[in-house]
């Protein structure tokens, strides 16, 4: 008897099998819309063919004094690099930005003696909503063998998520950030519609994975929202004692 129900549920498997098969797969087949052609970078560092550069190498052009976005950036490009001048304060986009790609390179200097957040302090702050450090921070610091809160550390969410990983290299070498960011939506009231959410590699790795934010970073204090639209993009002049870090090829993709 068993025989027999097992050969019975084996034929009606076939049977659905070969019934679905004999559907018309054109029923679950689409050609619109057709995604853009975007021609890739030589290498995963290089700028795709739709991406804004935002920092080539040659100069500031991109970028404005965040204490004054009248008056143009007052750090250094040199050498195909930017390194912060922390007299200047913190520096931000011209254009402003929702959701996107963003690829980031930095560099802590060797040679720096302080320890936890006095060590390679700055920041990338994902949307620029007011003025000092008011937005949404992911965290960098040099982390390499150097301990501090972990929600505070290079990939961090500052102050709200810990990185899934510790990713960085050692002073003297280049470092990568590759993100992915939503931006938060709000109502016509203010009220939040849905939150900011990020994705983030460090060096290849993954660091932050669709995180959920709960609002603006804050040193002190817990994280709110309040209503904002398209925004730029900061990156800080960290007012540590530590020499000043640097950043090159910095481009991005709307999305």
């Amino acid at each position: 008897m068993k025989k027999i129900l097992f050969s019975a549920l084996a034929a009606f498997v076939a049977m659905s099998a070969y019934a679905q098969q004999k559907g018309d797969p054109k029923l679950t087949e689409f050609y619109e819309p057709v995604p853009p052609v975007v021609t890739p970078g030589d290498t995963p560092s290089d700028a795709p063919s739709d991406a804004i550069v935002l920092y080539n190498g040659s100069d500031l052009s991109e970028w404005v004094s965040t204490n004054d976005p009248s008056k143009p950036a007052g750090w250094t490009s040199l050498g195909g690099v930017i390194t912060v001048d922390k007299s200047q304060g913190n520096i931000q986009t011209k254009r402003t930005f929702t959701d996107y790609q963003l690829h980031l390179e930095w560099y802590e200097p060797v040679g720096i003696t302080e320890t936890g957040q006095a060590r390679g302090n700055s920041g990338l702050f994902l949307a620029s909503t007011g003025p000092g450090d008011d937005g949404y921070e992911i965290q960098i610091l040099d982390c390499y063998n150097n301990a501090t809160y972990v929600n505070g550390q290079t990939g961090s969410i500052y102050k709200q998520g810990v990185p899934l990983a510790n990713a960085c290299k050692k002073p003297g070498e280049w470092q990568i950030y590759d993100i992915v960011w939503t931006a938060p939506r709000f109502n016509s009231d203010g009220s939040l519609k849905s939150p900011a959410r990020v994705t983030a590699f460090h060096n290849g790795v993954l660091v932050q994975n669709n995180f959920e934010l709960k609002g603006g970073t804050v040193y002190i204090g817990q994280p709110s929202y309040k209503k904002h639209g398209a925004s730029p993009i900061k990156l800080q002049a960290h007012g540590d004692p530590s020499k000043p870090i640097s950043f090159r090829n910095i481009w991005i993709r709307e999305l």
